[in-house]
């Protein structure tokens, strides 16, 4: 199975039952991880546990789907659409892109990019 597959299959896990340990084990001990909704990067698996703890408790529901999955020996890029509800019950939809470097078979680096906009979010400004 290739990464870019473990790794869909892993959200999948934490969209239907908030379960985050397939996902944190795909993350090497240096790992950084990314987007424009938080304000610092998280490191290895346990920043990728609280990463995706994050990204699960942001929502009420959520299931994302995936229209392009480019892979390299090095790197997958991700294409989606996310949508469900918020805690609030409000439905969203956002798209955005996430770029998972993984030179030696465990991520190194996760970044997403998306308009945390379309979120209700702030969007950050760099200092």
């Amino acid at each position: 199975m290739s990464l870019a597959s473990e790794f869909i299959e892993a959200l999948r896990r934490i969209e239907e039952s908030g379960d985050v340990e397939p996902m944190a084990r795909l993350f090497a001990p240096d790992a950084e991880l990314s987007n424009p909704a938080i304000s610092r990067p998280l490191h290895g698996p346990d920043g990728a546990r609280n990463f995706w703890r994050s990204y699960r408790h942001a929502f009420g529901e959520v299931r994302s789907e995936f229209r392009c999955v480019a892979e390299s020996d090095n790197a997958s890029l991700l294409e989606w659409t996310s949508r469900g509800t918020l805690p609030s019950g409000a439905e969203f939809s956002y798209e955005g892109v996430s770029v998972i470097e993984h030179p030696a078979g465990a991520i190194a680096r996760f970044k997403a990019y998306f308009d945390p906009r379309c979120l209700g979010l702030p969007l950050r400004h760099a200092a």
